[in-house]
């Protein structure tokens, strides 16, 4: 196996130089390839890509400086349906063999077949692009354009080619003398509408048009938007941004420009003329709402007046009047307001109640100086109920293989109040053993569950949040109850949990989300099956007993035909170790602090938890919508768990362990503080191609009633959306080199950077890469190799590096990313590229992008 990836790549670099000596092969002896193109203005190479996209003609994608796209069109041919027929009459009785063969009417499909695959691979690929000298001519007019729109009215562009005409291919020299930058030197108006005008003298001071700056068509069309939102938010209904104009004059003035906005009335056509009529401030006399529009309904059953409202139905009236009232943002006697239009939209989608409203407006007949109008609310009723089903197939260090499956039921408007109340089931049948042992059973393992959630679209508390969280920030409370159960998985673990909490959205880019409650209570059924799950622990434990087995009772031991003796699980591992505690057993120093750790570890995660916690977050995206790659995230969160309960736990009472911590319900709690920051930034590099990183840091501080971080609440390293180099759990802590089954410490940092580019089509890849690790800081854990300590210890960063490919299904992506261990902290001698090779790949399947 060595010796073949040795050869890969020597294959992969014959494959190469042959694709690359091949590239022209099906070009006319006319026709000549565009390799390279270069921008140079003022003697100095030009980099930006805005003015690259310019040129009529761009060279063909390369992937790592390779043109895949176009050998792949190459791999087609040009007239399929000719050769195919050429193929067939190149020897004689050859049709006639193939008719008698397959038949006359499998022939012709044969042939189409043969078209339609020609014809995928060209539109997989990518057509060669050949020079052509109108089309270079054109792209000279258009740099000079780019220049005049950035205020260079005098730039000149001319071009020169390089020509090879034994391997067919040009590049292109493109020069720019931009000549003089023409600045503004002053600002006039001229606004054809009072109202208009009025208007625009308030916000004039914000213009980003200034006396002294350069002139520039993109700043304009920026002011255009600013100036067209303002008025639209202020009454000016029929206001449109094509109205805006700027008229420059050069005229007389060295390199100077006299600039005039121009604001135009509106026009419209009146029998055989066109009329020019000023804009004028429009306010809404009605708000008419109507809760059941089909479309075809016409008679009105239900109407009542609620603050201004005029609510009507069709049928009965199956939402309370004032949650209507609070939903809708148009109101009676304002202005007309393009903001309050998107508002109710938006608010009105989210509850899931409704489908997307019809929101129109009319002049008010009533009105004679024709600026009344009134607006029709028109909302379409969901369904009552709505049903999801999925399925799934699974694999993960625990399980072999697994299927599972998800369905929920959403009831809507439960209470007339918009509420939502769903229900959902989950459950999981997989394989824990060997599939290619034909005596293990298959499917040996379940998990399954439920969770019911309410959601109200306000929030719910004993006194008024409206001068604080306000109906215009999209308020909703959330309370949910479930469970969760596992059979032959791990430590069969029960899980109980419940919250309750707030969310809101006070600017359009930014949400909070406060959790009053979020308890969770976890259950180990199955205890005894520790040293069976976590092999490692029983490795280092049975190896310490084998070292001592003159002190180990023969009980605790079960030997093999070959004399060796092991730990029985689990009654010998656990006589063991309480022989240890008892002093039966006495081991050396080194002995004993492995031994400690062990035990340590083993009741830590065998013990049932009780968490009490609360938590903050908080969410800002400048992302405009899912087809922006130029943004940035931050999240941060803030958790505290057990504050309340130790306060109370003397006053109330609450039992004792012998260490002086406390129990609930026979639990002891956990109390802990925890914290997560996470940002996330994409550069957009234009043709599909995106810089993607992402930076995290968290941190859990046990205090108070514990000494340690539960297992639910801890951090762990590796997977397919952290260091893809190592699996879940494989990561850390610190430089141990994963010597636990389950890996996980209280002290986490990530860093991830990717390039994303398309391959063709829908599919696209990504070359990595991922550093990061976990460590133990503040707690009980002792081994300093595990330790965060300091600054020093950042050297202990694991660093992976890889690629992948992503498949687009529109509605989400698939994702398989390959990881190589590049940087191994933990690794004895050389640490670097010690394992990078495809024998130690990790692969990574994944669901959407990582992030």
């Amino acid at each position: 196996m060595k010796y073949r990836l040795t050869k890969l790549p020597l294959i992969l670099l014959i494959v190469v130089l042959f694709f690359s000596c091949d590239v022209t092969r099906k070009l006319k002896s006319d026709e000549f390839l565009i390799t390279e193109q270069s921008i140079y203005s003022k003697d100095s190479l030009v980099i930006k890509r805005e003015l690259y996209n310019q040129l009529s003609q761009q060279v063909n994608s390369k992937l790592l400086s390779f043109p895949l796209k176009l050998h792949i069109y190459n791999l087609g041919q040009r007239n399929p349906e000719k050769r195919f027929i050429n193929w067939v009459n190149k020897k004689d009785k050859r049709s006639d063999k193939l008719v008698s063969f397959l038949s006359k009417r499998q022939v012709i499909q044969l042939k189409k077949s043969w078209i339609n695959i020609n014809n995928s691979i060209k539109k997989t690929g990518e057509v060669p692009i050949i020079f052509d000298e109108t089309k270079t001519e054109n792209s000279l007019k258009k740099l000079e354009s780019w220049y005049w729109n950035k205020g260079w009215f005098n730039a000149k562009a001319e071009y020169s080619v390089k020509t090879d005409s034994i391997r067919q291919t040009v590049e292109i020299n493109y020069t720019v003398n931009p000549g003089f930058l023409y600045l503004i030197d002053s600002i006039s108006e001229n606004i054809a509408s009072p109202s208009a005008d009025s208007l625009y003298q308030i916000i004039k001071k914000n213009s980003k048009v200034k006396v002294g700056q350069p002139y520039n068509t993109i700043q304009f069309n920026i002011d255009r938007d600013r100036i067209s939102t303002y008025f639209r938010n202020h009454g000016l209904y029929h206001f449109e941004k094509e109205f805006i104009t700027y008229y420059a004059d050069t005229i007389n003035n060295d390199k100077k420009i006299n600039l005039e906005l121009n604001i135009s009335n509106r026009s419209i056509d009146v029998r055989d003329t066109v009329a020019s009529i000023p804009f004028k401030v429009h306010k809404i006399s009605e708000v008419n709402v109507f809760s059941d529009y089909d479309g075809t309904s016409t008679n009105i059953e239900d109407s009542l007046r609620l603050k201004g409202l005029n609510i009507f139905s069709f049928g009965s009236l199956k939402i309370k009047p004032q949650v209507l009232s609070d939903f809708i943002f148009i109101k009676k006697d304002s202005v007309y307001r393009d903001v309050d239009r998107t508002r109710t939209n938006n608010r009105i989608s989210e509850t899931r109640i409704f489908k997307y409203p019809n929101i129109l407006y009319q002049e008010d007949p009533r009105d004679t100086t024709g600026t009344d109008l009134i607006a029709n609310v028109l909302l379409t009723p969901k369904e009552r109920f709505s049903t999801n089903f999925s399925v799934d197939v699974s694999q993960s260090n625990i399980q072999e293989f697994g299927v599972g499956f998800n369905t929920s039921i959403l009831a809507r408007n439960i209470f007339r109040g918009a509420e939502t109340l769903e229900l959902s089931g989950r459950g999981n049948f997989g394989a824990s053993r060997d599939l290619a042992n034909s005596e293990d059973q298959f499917l040996d393992i379940l998990e399954y569950g439920a969770d019911l959630r309410l959601n109200f679209p306000r929030i719910i508390l004993p006194f008024s949040t409206q001068s604080i969280i306000n109906n215009r920030m999209s308020p909703f409370t959330s309370a949910s109850v479930g469970f969760s159960t596992q059979e032959n998985i791990g430590l069969d673990r029960r899980n109980l949990n419940a919250t309750f909490g707030y969310r809101w959205k006070p600017k359009e880019r930014r949400s909070y989300q406060f959790n009053l409650m979020n308890v969770q209570f976890v259950n180990n059924l199955n205890v005894d099956n520790f040293f069976n799950v976590f092999r490692n622990s029983y490795t280092e434990l049975n190896e310490i007993a084998i070292a001592n087995i003159e002190q180990v009772n023969p009980e605790f031991l079960v030997g093999n035909n070959e004399g060796d003796f092991n730990l029985i699980i689990p009654q010998g591992a656990e006589g063991f170790i309480n022989s240890i505690n008892n002093g039966t057993t006495r081991l050396n120093v080194d002995e004993q602090q492995i031994a400690n750790s062990l035990i340590e570890r083993k009741e830590r995660l065998t013990e049932n938890n009780l968490i009490i916690a609360s938590d903050f977050v908080y969410d800002y995206s400048s992302r405009q919508n899912i087809y922006d790659e130029n943004f940035s995230q931050f999240r941060a969160k803030v958790e505290w768990a057990g504050n309340l309960l130790s306060a109370l736990a003397k006053p109330l009472g609450l039992e004792q362990t012998e260490a002086g911590n406390y129990r609930l319900f026979g639990v002891q709690f956990s109390q802990y503080v925890k914290t997560e920051l996470n940002y996330i930034k994409h550069w957009d590099l234009g043709n599909q191609r995106v810089i993607a990183t992402r930076a995290y840091g968290g941190i859990a501080i046990p205090f108070g009633n514990a000494n340690s971080i539960p297992f639910p609440r801890s951090f762990f390293g590796g997977g397919p959306n952290d260091n893809r180099g190592w699996r879940p759990y494989d990561l850390g802590p610190g430089s141990t080199n994963a010597v636990n089954d389950f890996n996980e410490a209280n002290f986490k940092l990530s860093f991830n950077a990717e390039y994303r580019f398309n391959l063709f089509g829908s599919l696209n890849s990504a070359l990595f890469i991922d550093a990061g690790n976990i460590w133990n800081v503040l707690d009980n854990v002792e081994d300093p190799a595990a330790r965060f300590d300091g600054l020093k210890d950042l050297s202990e960063l694991s660093i992976a590096s890889g690629f992948g490919l992503r498949y687009d299904i529109d509605f989400f992506v698939i994702r398989m990313d390959l990881g190589f261990k590049t940087y191994n902290p933990g690794s004895e001698g050389s640490k670097w590229f010690k394992d990078y090779n495809f024998s130690n790949v990790i692969f990574n399947f994944g669901i959407n992008y990582p992030f």
